[in-house]
């Protein structure tokens, strides 16, 4: 059964050097109904402005991962690391007992828009880590790209909690079929262009979720990104 979330749905923050769509309860955006889906808790799409970013923060006890579409995104932690992050590449930020981390456009004028992803870890107090890796070659070459696993299969970046993430890009009239199992949840995100799921057709900022077995049936109305979650 397919449940929809539509794009003009999702709280907005508008900071001006930071425009965020939030779809589930973040910062000020608060809906009791809206609070996460299974272990995903936060799916924020943000447009920061160039030269500007989020100073220094902390976080503790939570898988958080970063996937850029357009631009560059400045990464700097407590535990040592220091990257960009580009289109085409995965982030993931262990929390744990604690990290502090500032994230900043690279790009002196141009936007960067990125996608901020909470997962709630299957334990707490692990040890702080990171990964990161491009996807490039797999995007260009595959319709269902595995990015994120509990267990590194398929070549994704580990992370501490039974959670599937891959990223589909879809040229027009494109289709590819997913077998969701017993027990498991999928949430789709589009990034960009237009899908049928199902029968249903939805576009860029929207999302839908499914919370029963059954074959998911994907068709790319027009060139569509999206991102697919499969969670326990």
């Amino acid at each position: 059964m397919l449940q929809l979330r539509k794009s003009n749905e999702r709280g907005l923050a508008n900071h001006g050097w930071l425009k965020s769509r939030h779809t589930f309860s973040f910062a000020e955006y608060y809906d009791p109904q809206q609070m996460g889906f299974r272990s995903l808790r936060v799916i924020n799409e943000d447009r920061i402005e160039g030269g500007t970013g989020f100073d220094a923060h902390p976080h503790r006890d939570m898988e958080i991962i970063s996937y850029v579409v357009k631009g560059a995104l400045q990464h700097q932690d407590s535990i040592g690391n220091k990257t960009i992050i580009r289109p085409n590449e995965v982030q993931r930020m262990t929390a744990g007992t604690g990290v502090v981390h500032s994230e900043y456009n690279a790009q002196p004028e141009d936007e960067t828009h990125f996608f901020q992803i909470w997962i709630m870890p299957a334990q707490r107090g692990a040890q702080p880590n990171y990964g990161q890796k491009s996807f490039e070659k797999e995007l260009n070459s595959q319709k269902l790209v595995h990015v994120i696993s509990q267990d590194g299969r398929e070549g994704s970046i580990s992370i501490n909690q039974d959670a599937d993430m891959y990223i589909s890009r879809l040229k027009a009239e494109d289709e590819i079929e997913y077998q969701l199992r017993p027990t498991r949840g999928a949430w789709v995100q589009v990034v960009t262009g237009r899908l049928n799921i199902n029968g249903t057709e939805i576009g860029a900022g929207d999302a839908a979720s499914f919370t029963q077995a059954e074959l998911l049936k994907f068709r790319a109305v027009e060139g569509s990104e999206f991102i697919l979650f499969d969670l326990a």
